[in-house]
């Protein structure tokens, strides 16, 4: 105890007992940028704890590499704040150099689909300002003499990439946060962490136990790296990650290799990083070892190399670079790093327990993101919600029933690990741990040959293939361990098609099924839904506060709503159903003798919706209950302008307009079973959910399709959903509408009760907009020619970048590439209505420009009949 209460005196002054504000638990990249943004933003009481010596874990033995281009907006961002920290702030901060080396960066394409993703990368870039060029094989061979371009398609050159020091930065980063007053302290081990129980039954961090003693805090901060499970384990949290060998090796002196660039050639699955006049040569197999025992005994500690696994990378520079066949080794590396399911950091408060924080699993890729993850991490501590949209990082994008299954971490990571260098295509998924979660119409929907994605462990409907089943089999880790590969692989196949930057072969498909859905009737499974309930004295507080729109209408109504977080960013969008007090019916409704709701929302982010809503009810100390019931009910929406009659002969209710409005719902019989019926659309046309009791699932949809079969009824799956929804304009949460989005900047500012007096979380910011004008608006861009975009084109307004695309897909109605993304004015002014109206829009695509109608609703019935049934 004492030897921390002389590090910590300053705090001991004044408390009684050691204290810190925040704990942060290891000395790596994220450890360190943690520490360091956490005092920059004015916690000075911070305490870094080290077990060893500062990056002994895994942080010393990095490559170090920083490339500014990556497939994600958000991505880009952390990069270029990583890259200002330690190209700029820290020397200027410090005065001391963290061994920032801007020697640029080279990505090797070897085919076509490489380089179409490269430009994708170089279109997203300009809308940042990161310089970068597409260059031809002979342009660079005279950027790099030393390579071998005679198989090359071609590259992408970003000069300004570079390499990071790990031992210069993080010891910089520990001085910069010292100065302002966090505590460092190295060779003090955790030994356990406290948690205690509040008066509201909630778990929250106590204290860290070390063996010089305990310092008590609110908040911890796991940054331990492949040691972040163990940790976590002290607090009865789950942290899914896994250990795997990951190596590279430095070679003799190579004459000329001096101020070359980074190279990146994903197609061998090998980089090759300067190293003063020598490289370093690493990659990512399909045969990694995992650390089956993670040992606290280890620090600046190697493996010894498995050459027979290794040797595939050095082929492959080889290839790249032929002189590396008469060059010799001077070293290995091999050591441990973290890897998760989806090859993205875990990040954010723990579902757990209350003040414990992630920020590990960075998938080799610490150095990189760390000072962009740092800088989120701290937002969110100080803050609650980080600034920027941190959805694919957050714990919480991960159901609780996956995050402790050693095969699907296990599946997964090795899956993600192995495709680190495959092409990002836009329609890719997962072949490892899938079949998690399955609704109870999972297989009469695969006999008739669905193609299904995994979303949050669950199989749902993607597509229909007209040549039978395609099942998801069981993973065979790609061949690797002596696993025998599988064999007449329909689903793989089907999806090996997907990979194209154009339409894919069964586009004609998705079309007949939208096309359907406009023109006649079709059946969407969306049983992976998240469907809870919320009730208790105070269920009322807590929807006013927890949602946008006022859903305190009357019993039987539905109400598509936002919730917020206390900056006015979208935490989710879903529907409200006010129900009647009465006895219990489950699972269609909850004991309830005052206020009750139910609550519909996307089954991708079911736990991050429940979590969010758990946290507001427990930090506001409502007195009510959340309960789930997911995996009770089925779900199918029928939808299209013959629904109504399709359903009218299934369920015992009358369905007129008068008698079933839309955003209504009702407990009704179908074929002899109660299914709570809503009136809604995700698709723009009439039509009804049916939530029905799991039991009950299959007899209710075979009438459904029986009754439906004279008029031509079909199953439908979710791209069908993805085209018709953009169609109509119909927002995706973490697409065209984030955390970082407010509603009013979404174009939903219909869904805000801010013409009542109703308090609710993120107003103040809405009404500060409102008062001072939308810095960036919502706008819909349409295109005359047939060609597919994705999302993450940049969009032009008169020949200036003001934005990028979030989301687009096909409009099979309209017969347009459809698409929505947000703009700024070039000189951070207010985007009005009449600065789109008079701009000259241009999207571009790959390097290639096209011309773009901009439009303040989309085109797609613009009065908004067709869900009210009115079709002329």
């Amino acid at each position: 105890m004492s030897g921390i209460r002389r590090s910590l005196k300053r705090v001991v002054c004044v408390c009684p007992l050691v204290y810190a504000d925040v704990v942060v638990i290891g000395g790596g990249s994220l450890g360190c940028q943690t520490i360091y943004h956490l005092a920059k933003m004015g916690i000075s009481n911070a305490v870094l704890l080290e077990r060893d010596r500062l990056t002994a874990g895994t942080t010393w033995h990095t490559a170090g590499l920083l490339w500014q281009l990556r497939p994600s907006d958000v991505e880009v961002e952390l990069l270029a704040h990583t890259r200002n920290v330690i190209s700029k702030d820290l020397e200027e901060e410090t005065g001391l150099h963290t061994g920032w080396i801007q020697n640029g960066g080279l990505f090797i394409a070897s085919n076509k689909q490489r380089l179409d993703e490269y430009k994708r990368l170089m279109s997203l870039g300009k809308v940042y300002g990161i310089e970068s060029h597409v260059l031809s094989p002979a342009e660079t061979k005279d950027l790099y003499p030393l390579m071998n371009v005679d198989d090359l398609y071609g590259t992408l050159y970003v000069p300004k990439d570079g390499t990071m020091d790990p031992a210069g930065t993080c010891t910089t980063l520990s001085r910069a946060a010292t100065t302002r007053g966090a505590m460092v302290i190295e060779n003090c081990p955790v030994t356990g962490i406290q948690v205690k129980t509040d008066d509201f039954g909630v778990k929250r961090v106590k204290a860290v136990e070390t063996p010089h003693g305990t310092i008590e805090t609110p908040c911890v901060v796991n940054c331990a790296g492949v040691w972040a499970t163990k940790l976590g384990e002290m607090a009865g949290v789950k942290v899914p990650l896994i250990a795997m060998h990951h190596a590279y090796v430095v070679t003799e002196r190579i004459e000329g290799i001096q101020n070359m660039p980074n190279v990146r050639d994903h197609d061998a699955s090998v980089y090759l990083r300067l190293q003063g006049d020598a490289l370093s040569v690493g990659g990512y197999e399909q045969n990694p070892i995992f650390w089956e025992e993670v040992s606290d005994k280890f620090a600046f500690s190697l493996f010894d190399l498995d050459w027979d696994v290794f040797m595939q990378h050095i082929e492959g520079a080889i290839n790249r670079v032929p002189v590396l066949e008469q060059t010799g080794i001077k070293s290995t590396v091999c050591g441990p790093e973290s890897f998760t399911a989806d090859h993205k950091p875990l990040m954010g408060e723990a579902p757990e327990v209350r003040g414990f924080f992630l920020g590990c699993g960075f998938n080799s890729a610490g150095m990189m993101l760390g000072g962009g993850c740092g800088r989120e991490l701290a937002h969110w501590i100080i803050h609650g919600r980080p600034e920027k949209d941190m959805y694919g990082y957050d714990i919480r994008r991960f159901h609780s029933s996956l995050t402790d299954n050693k095969r699907w971490i296990r599946e997964r990571s090795h899956e993600s690990y192995a495709k680190n260098y495959s092409v990002v295509f836009p329609f890719d998924e997962p072949l490892a741990s899938r079949n998690m979660r399955k609704d109870p119409f999972h297989q009469i929907l695969t006999e008739e040959g669905c193609v299904f994605q995994e979303r949050h462990g669950w199989e749902r409907p993607g597509w229909f293939n007209k040549d039978g089943p395609a099942p998801v089999k069981d993973y065979d880790y790609y061949g690797a361990y002596g696993i025998r590969t599988n064999i007449n692989y329909k689903y793989n196949e089907l999806l090996g098609k997907e990979y194209t930057f154009n339409f894919p072969p069964h586009h004609d498909v998705i079309k007949s099924e939208c096309l359907s859905c406009r023109h006649g009737v079709v059946v969407f499974n969306m049983s992976y839904f998240g469907k809870f309930y919320l009730t208790g004295p105070d269920a009322k507080k807590a929807a006013d506060w927890l949602f946008t729109a006022d859903v305190n209408k009357k019993p039987g109504s539905t109400v598509y709503t936002c919730m917020l977080n206390r900056r006015g960013g979208a935490e989710a969008d879903l529907t409200v159903s006010r129900l009647e007090p009465g006895a219990a019916n489950l699972p269609l409704a909850p004991e309830s003798d005052g206020d009750a709701y139910y609550l519909a929302v996307g089954g991708g982010v079911a736990e991050h919706n429940w979590n969010h809503i758990r946290s507001v009810i427990q930090d506001r100390g409502f007195r009510c209950q959340l309960t789930d019931h997911s995996e009770d009910m089925g779900m199918i929406s029928i939808q299209g302008p013959k629904s109504r009659e399709v359903l009218q002969e299934v369920l015992d209710s009358d369905l007129s307009n008068n008698a079933f409005p839309f955003s209504t719902h009702k407990v009704v019989s179908a074929a002899g079973h109660q299914v709570r019926a809503m009136r809604l659309s995700f698709v723009g046309e009439l039509g009804w959910e049916l939530h029905i009791p799991r039991d009950a699932c299959i007899p209710v949809y075979r009438a459904v399709m029986a009754a439906g079969a004279k008029h031509g009824i079909i199953n439908s799956g979710y791209r069908a959903i993805d085209s018709l929804s953009i169609e109509k304009g119909y927002r995706h949460w973490h697409a065209d509408l984030r955390p970082d989005d407010t509603p009013l900047e979404a174009g939903l500012g219909f869904t805000c009760k801010l013409r009542s007096s109703i308090p609710f979380q993120g107003r103040e910011r809405l009404e500060k907009q409102k008062e001072e004008g939308l810095k960036r608006h919502i706008v819909c861009f349409t295109i005359d020619e047939k060609i597919p975009m994705f999302g993450l084109e940049a969009v032009f307004r008169n020949g200036v970048p003001v934005g990028h695309l979030r989301r687009a897909d096909y409009g099979f109605f309209i017969d347009k590439t459809i698409s929505y993304g947000y703009i700024r004015h070039p000189d951070g002014g207010v985007v009005s209505s009449d600065f789109i109206k008079t701009g000259d829009f241009t999207l571009e695509r790959m390097g290639v420009t096209y011309k773009a109608t901009a439009h303040l609703k989309s085109p797609f019935d613009p009065e908004n009949k067709r869900v009210k049934g009115i079709y002329s």
